[in-house]
């Protein structure tokens, strides 16, 4: 079984604080556009989130906080999505997503487990338009010990932690829109729900 971290630990500086993914795209909560991209049949979900989980609650998931405090970034919150899988019984891998991302692919984890297969890698990660998403990545149930002692260490940069292991990328095509496109401003808020259009996101 596929487990899922949804990435919400963010202080949304640039928005002016609170939680981004709780800010609406055509009229539905950013965070709802990502679960319904990501659940599947079979799929266990968990967000994470600081702070009062109440504030999450009419999502119905598991919210798991950070594994450090003073928000030490993105790989705090994957290793938090990792213990969680692994407390719950689960074995295999563990996607992670931002929750400011309304339009991931439908097929995003299908689309990095082939990529980590052709390239013999055990980890993997998206592209798209000549960048990498490190955050958007599948993540191995069994590294969380490893990046443990790295957030131990000081270790704050994903690609770094990364490059220990090997990383594959699969690409995604940037038109007629950015799959990967983040709300992390009012102007690329406007701008989401132009895309929502495109995308068919309801």
């Amino acid at each position: 079984m596929l487990g899922v971290v949804i990435l919400a630990g963010g202080r949304a500086t640039r928005m002016g604080g609170g939680d981004k993914p709780l800010r609406l795209v055509k009229g539905v909560p950013i965070l709802s556009h990502v679960i319904a991209r990501v659940a599947r049949k079979g799929r266990s979900i968990v967000l994470n989130a600081n702070g009062d989980p109440q504030r999450f609650e009419a999502f119905g998931l598991p919210v798991v906080a950070d594994s450090e405090s003073d928000f030490p970034g993105p790989l705090a919150g994957i290793l938090a999505g990792l213990d969680w899988a692994a407390n719950e019984g689960l074995s295999g891998d563990v996607l992670s997503v931002p929750g400011d991302c309304p339009f991931i692919p439908h097929d995003l984890a299908e689309k990095l487990e082939y990529a980590r297969q052709a390239a013999n890698l055990p980890l993997a990660c998206a592209g798209s338009g000549g960048w990498t998403h490190p955050v958007i990545g599948l993540w191995p149930i069994s590294i969380r010990e490893t990046l443990r002692e790295a957030l131990a260490g000081g270790e704050r940069k994903i690609d770094r932690f990364t490059a220990r292991f090997g990383c594959a990328t699969a690409d995604w095509p940037t038109e007629p829109f950015d799959p990967f496109f983040n709300v992390n401003t009012p102007e690329e808020w406007v701008e989401a729900e132009c895309i929502a259009a495109l995308a068919g996101n309801r």
